[in-house]
């Protein structure tokens, strides 16, 4: 026998009791709670897994590893020091006997690293020549020579002795000589007080010979006179000039034949002398 459902009825039994939250469900209304479920359980899943990644502790054993570099080091600087070197020892140079020099002075700072300019600074710086004309060096021994110097070229000869006294090289005035006046006394280094006694032979204008007494390092005599030779031919001399009392040990005394014609120094006779 059939039966006759009414509009909108359920095939469910009638003996089936209903459901607490209404008439129980068909087919249908039982799967869509189970996919909403599983997705759901899914989603929390998800989540909590990101949470725990997020959150759990570090435990050390990750280790941060510097990025390398390849290629050179950067350089790095380093301190340098200049080497040193110990200059040699040398011994200082031998003092310089300058006891038997009448030019250039040994207390001043001219020197002279050639005999020709020596004797040239000599003829006109202590002689007194004007323009003289000076010649060339003649060699004597391995430190010594003569170099000749005339008032014109025509004019009478004055030799003046150079020489090498030291070690570096400098050069010495010893004195000079001419044919024209000769000294017997006092001998070229002795000691002489005032008067002084010249003897000796001279030709020169008028037969006069000028006389000056010289002391180391000064051009302005400390004494003066004159002793009288021949005229016309050599002639003996001899006679006493004065001096005042010198600051220095030794000197030179120089003797002058003056021109005729203007009165400039004609010819020179130098020596060595020291002070008593």
């Amino acid at each position: 026998m059939s039966q006759t459902l009414p509009p909108g009825g359920s095939t469910r039994p009638a003996d089936l009791p209903p459901t607490p939250d209404g008439p129980a469900p068909g087919p249908d209304r039982q799967r869509r709670p189970v996919w909403l479920i599983v997705a759901v359980v899914a989603a929390m899943a998800l989540v909590a897994a990101l949470v725990a990644v997020l959150v759990w502790p570090d435990d050390g054993d990750d280790a941060v590893t510097e990025p390398t570099t390849t290629g050179a080091p950067e350089p790095t600087a380093t301190e340098t020091t200049a080497p040193t070197t110990e200059s040699p020892t040398t011994a200082a140079p031998a003092p310089v006997d300058t006891s038997t020099a009448v030019f250039p002075y040994a207390s001043g700072d001219v020197r002279y690293d050639d005999p020709v300019a020596a004797a040239r600074g000599f003829a006109v710086d202590f002689v007194g020549f004007t323009d003289p004309l000076v010649g060339e060096f003649m060699q004597g021994d391995a430190r010594s020579g003569e170099v000749e110097v005339r008032p014109v070229a025509d004019g009478p000869v004055t030799t003046v002795f150079v020489r090498q006294l030291g070690d570096d090289g400098t050069w010495w005035v010893l004195g000079s000589a001419i044919a024209d006046i000769t000294v017997d006394s006092p001998a070229t280094g002795a000691t002489i007080t005032s008067p002084v006694t010249l003897t000796g032979s001279a030709l020169a204008f008028e037969g006069t010979v000028n006389v000056e007494v010289r002391q180391d390092g000064a051009r302005e005599p400390v004494g003066t006179g004159y002793v009288t030779g021949g005229g016309d031919e050599m002639r003996p001399f001899s006679g006493e000039v004065e001096f005042g009392t010198p600051s220095a040990e030794r000197g030179a005394l120089v003797l002058l034949s003056l021109s005729a014609g203007n009165g400039q120094v004609w010819e020179a006779a130098t020596l060595r002398v020291a002070f008593g």
